[in-house]
């Protein structure tokens, strides 16, 4: 059962999250604290790996199909965000260490993810009034990258929707750009944060069997939603958006009360 409802989760959310070019892992993660299946550490470690096998599933086809990005810009990102990426597990390791307690980092987790998918939410329904920058300063953008692969280390969400708009923010990057550079920004920040448990052997118990069916279902899901996204009209992919942010701000309402009744 917990295998077959993983790979669902998994599948489901990609597919989701890519139509929308948000990333599965925003939905993964707190969806699995919610069902409660696995263990705290378990759920962390494997969404990460969910999160790297899409990014650098759709990082492989982003330059098959050539499309282009700013290479500079990109390369100082993910430098940053590998950098973030240690940062993060390191974090999340001190933090479960100091609060002696799994569920006290799960509630802090459920409560920046409420906080960053509202302000998400806010930042698209209201970006055509709000002034963004272009920022171009190299230390300003490895700094920019490390905030960012730090929160999706941490959090084991990838990075998602957040990612969108600091990049559109900060950058001025329209929707196409920001989801491209989004995707090197995950995949150099979950890589880094992976290799810091492999060298650390902090790795959580797990089933192989579950990890390696959530991964498939990640990159099945991605590669899906990536062809539905050039086939649906932009008003059904934002509406399916403001859904997908409503939907994931009641799971987090959801683990904010649950983790805080433990």
């Amino acid at each position: 059962m917990e295998i077959v409802a993983s790979f669902v989760i998994c599948l489901g959310a990609s597919l989701l999250g890519a139509v929308c070019g948000i990333g599965g892992g925003i939905i993964i993660k707190p969806l699995l604290d919610a069902i409660g299946m696995f263990e705290f550490s378990t759920i962390n470690f494997m969404s990460c790996c969910t999160v790297l096998s899409m990014s650098f599933f759709s990082v492989v086809i982003s330059k098959r199909e050539e499309e282009w990005i700013d290479k500079k810009k990109t390369f100082l990102l993910a430098m940053g965000a590998a950098l973030g990426g240690i940062a993060g597990k390191i974090m999340l390791k001190h933090a479960v260490h100091w609060t002696e307690s799994e569920e006290v980092v799960g509630y802090l987790q459920a409560f920046f993810l409420l906080i960053m998918t509202l302000g998400t939410l806010c930042y698209m329904l209201f970006k055509a009034g709000i002034k963004t920058r272009k920022v171009i300063n190299p230390i300003t953008c490895i700094g920019i990258g490390l905030a960012l692969g730090m929160l999706s280390s941490f959090l084991g969400i990838g990075g998602g929707p957040i990612n969108l708009v600091i990049l559109s923010y900060f950058f001025s990057m329209d929707t196409k750009e920001a989801t491209k550079n989004s995707l090197y920004i995950i995949l150099y920040s979950q890589l880094a944060g992976i290799l810091q448990m492999l060298f650390t052997h902090s790795f959580p118990v797990f089933d192989v069997r579950i990890l390696l069916l959530m991964m498939l279902g990640g990159v099945g899901g991605g590669y899906l939603g990536r062809r539905w996204n050039q086939r649906l009209k932009v008003e059904v992919v934002n509406r399916l958006f403001v859904f997908l942010m409503v939907f994931i701000i009641l799971i987090n309402i959801y683990n904010v009360y649950i983790f805080s009744k433990v």
